[in-house]
């Protein structure tokens, strides 16, 4: 594809506005058959006569431009009946706009993959009814013309000035960008999807006009418009408001998240193409005339996924937990699985999408999602085999190599064959797996840990105090059952691909052996009186590790879960997990690392009691805390907003961030009792053993697997009986472990139980 087509820009100097560039195509007579393939650095839309083609959004989607770049496919035939002009409007987007954290340091900036200006390459293919063939290609022979948007990017947004006629500027440029390889698009398609409405209108404090649409979301601000020629509306964005009931972003950093439009008379539906924001509230900091909330709308954008997954249950807080972690899945997936959609960051965070990926599953077909994002992972993947904090990386931001984080490289690939039990996207992933394990095993002087290195750590645990990132486990700790983890889900990669796995399972015993010697003692995590470095800056917001003075919750929790003791061991670790959530006052002080596993560790180890007294928590930290305070999606930390209405930080503090969503994966596989396994990949062979609570009344979900519909759902009767519910597609068959009732093995059909 495009081996003859050109990449064409409108010039690194051409500053006046987004180009757009155009090229006249008139029609030989009765087109049978007409596709239209393009990609550009930047983002595009594609118009035949002024209309766009298709609903894709932030094409042609986000990669590491240096390597590759997706291109799409139009099936214009419909739209070609005689004398047509093709144009084709391109943004900086992720490719040549402000992308990471570090714009303002760098002067001049380079751009995240050292790509100066926007360009564009186009190939349309014409079949007439009568057999000719025509084909247009992208070269210097495209015109460029102004648009009325003068300035859009990713982070800051745009300005159209509606008022400034386009017009023809020149030829089009041949560029001499060097050209990474060219592939059809692997993921999703961005698009609009739920349309929300204003709740209402705030006049704050400050005297600030407020939109409210109720609801935390990423996507844009729709309006219907009509004003006098000239007339000037602009507006801003935020996720919530301050103590005193003002607009506030200041947690938006340098990310200005501002639309500008200038209007000619006329009246036109205005919305951003291009970029977006991350909001709930709008400011109206300028808009001519009464204001009518009819007149506005948000539109939610994410990538085109299905949803295949559903819960409810009889407690409202919990209801609205579930709705948050959806809304931030959604905010998040927008065309890779991004930290934040509004901060001047929304970058590919792997450790973040390691832990939600199997929630993610259990919501929305997340296969080719997943399937676009790992292919990016191993185009990213040094020759030594680390894999960076963030994918696609970025040319001068790469992020720390950091445990949790890299092994997104094993456990994402292996999550997706649990879910879809498709060998081939496991067998792609799998030299990657292997490379990372490699590096893990390089890493340092022992060759069965890995010791030193700069680590995420437990990343915003509350076990260090609430001033610090990093939480009080010990990084090599963490690091080294992340590698026993990793191998261990290597080896069951091999040997569901029929590979020799006999090295790597030799290698994993010698790491659980030296993590055990190393890391343990009398069956407890051992407890260190110096940690191997501390490094902070002057507001202690940035902390590599911390002195180890106790044992730590996430400690225990991945010797448990990663299976690094022995089975006369379990029952120390698991009062020992106990008695440190009551000495922290019945509360969990987990982070990134640890939050995901608490619940289902204890439920798995007998203690369900507290796995639901920390579900249902609503002291700091919980996740109830948010829910409690407004919140419609999941906070970045258990503590992004206090008590008293102030702030953690302006410095990281996301109201949009799913990490502490993935706890629905154990309210779908160990609340309502679904849990595939792993010999019995995409849904063939389930468990289901639920675990009730009466504070919760009932719960149920459901999830459309490419078997067929699974369903579960328990609910407590009036005389305290548990009437549970059970339906399996039909070549599915679940080990059922019900209180009161002997195990049994069913297949196919719909099932009612009473417990006894």
């Amino acid at each position: 594809m495009f081996e003859r087509a050109k990449w064409i820009t409108a010039g690194e100097d051409f500053k006046e506005s987004l180009p757009s560039f155009r090229k006249k195509l008139i029609c030989k007579g009765a087109v049978k058959k007409a596709t239209a393939f393009m990609t550009a650095f930047g983002v595009y839309d594609f118009f035949i006569d002024g209309q766009k083609v298709g609903n894709r959004l932030m094409a042609p989607g986000w990669t590491y431009y240096t390597k590759w770049i997706q291109y799409q496919e139009y099936d214009i035939t419909e739209l070609l009946k005689g004398e047509h002009t093709l144009s084709v409007t391109v943004a900086p987007g992720w490719a040549a706009g402000f992308i990471g954290h570090n714009r303002r340091k760098l002067d001049p900036y380079p751009g995240p993959y050292g790509i100066h200006h926007t360009s564009m390459v186009a190939e349309i293919e014409v079949e007439y009814a009568d057999g000719t063939k025509e084909t247009v290609l992208s070269d210097e022979s495209w015109d460029i013309y102004t648009t009325e948007t003068l300035y859009c990017q990713l982070y800051d947004g745009l300005r159209v000035d509606y008022t400034r006629e386009p017009r023809f500027v020149g030829k089009a440029q041949n560029t001499q960008c060097p050209v990474p390889e060219v592939l059809p698009q692997k993921g999703e398609n961005v698009v609009e999807r739920e349309t929300i409405l204003p709740q209402k209108l705030i006049l704050t404090p400050k005297g600030e006009r407020v939109i409210d649409f109720g609801q935390n979301l990423a996507g844009y601000l729709e309006i219907r418009a009509k004003g006098n020629f000239g007339d000037k509306l602009a507006f801003s964005y935020g996720e919530v408001l301050d103590r005193d009931g003002n607009f506030y972003n200041d947690n938006y950093r340098d990310a200005k998240n501002e639309t500008t439009y200038i209007l000619d008379g006329k009246e036109r539906v205005l919305k951003p193409s291009f970029t977006f924001q991350g909001f709930r509230y709008v400011r109206v900091d300028e808009y001519p005339g009464e204001l009518d909330l009819n007149d506005f709308s948000a539109r939610v954008i994410y990538s085109d996924m299905k949803r295949v997954g559903d819960f409810s249950c009889g407690n409202e807080k919990l209801n609205q937990l579930y709705s948050n972690m959806i809304w931030s899945m959604r905010g998040n997936y927008i065309d890779v699985p991004t930290d934040c959609p509004q901060r001047n960051e929304r970058l590919g965070w792997t450790g973040d999408a390691q832990v939600f990926c199997r929630t993610a599953a259990l919501n929305y077909d997340v296969k080719r999602f997943f399937r676009k994002w790992l292919y990016d992972m191993g185009r990213n993947q040094g020759e030594d085999g680390a894999v960076f904090g963030v994918i696609p990386t970025l040319g001068f931001y790469t992020a720390k190599i950091s445990t949790a984080w890299g092994d997104a490289a094993t456990v994402c690939p292996w999550e997706m064959y649990r879910a879809y039990g498709d060998k081939d996207f496991l067998r792609d992933c799998y030299p990657m797996m292997k490379k990372w394990v490699e590096y893990m095993h390089a890493f340092g002087e022992d060759e069965f840990l890995w010791v030193g290195g700069r680590h995420y750590g437990d990343w915003l645990a509350m076990d260090a105090g609430e001033d610090y990132y990093v939480g009080a486990t010990q990084t090599d700790l963490i690091a080294s059952a992340y590698f026993a983890y990793s191998v261990s889900l290597t080896v069951r990669a091999g040997k569901v691909l029929g590979e020799d796995t006999k090295e790597l399972e030799a290698l994993y015993q010698n790491v659980r052996r030296s993590f055990r010697e190393a890391f343990m003692e009398k069956g407890l995590p051992k407890v260190y009186p110096k940690a191997d470095g501390l490094a902070e800056n002057r507001e202690k917001t940035i902390q590599m590790d911390r002195p180890v003075k106790d044992v730590t919750q996430t400690a225990i929790l991945l010797i448990l879960h990663f299976g690094l003791c022995e089975e006369d061991e379990k029952a120390v670790l698991v009062d020992k997990l106990v008695e440190l959530i009551e000495d922290f006052d019945g509360r969990m002080s987990t982070g990134f690392v640890g939050t995901p596993l608490i619940l289902r560790v204890l439920s798995d180890n007998g203690r369900a009691d507290v796995a639901f007294d920390l579900l249902l928590q609503e002291k700091n930290p919980s996740w109830f805390f948010s829910v409690d305070h407004g919140a419609t999606t999941i906070w970045e930390h258990w503590d992004s907003q206090k008590e008293d209405g102030s702030f953690w930080s302006t410095a990281m503090n996301s109201f949009n961030h799913y990490a502490y969503g993935s706890v629905y994966d154990w309210m779908f596989g160990d609340m309502v009792g679904l849990t595939v396994c792993d010999d019995g990949a995409g849904y063939e062979r389930v468990t289901y053993r639920p675990h009730t609570d009466p504070r919760i009344g009932f719960a149920r979900a459901s999830l459309e697997t490419c078997r067929g519909t699974l369903a579960a759902s328990w609910r407590y009767l009036e005389d305290g009986t548990v009437r549970y519910e059970l339906t399996l597609p039909e070549s599915t068959t679940a080990l059922v472990t019900l209180p009161g009732h002997s195990t049994k093995t069913l297949r196919g059909g719909s099932y009612v139980f009473y417990s006894k």
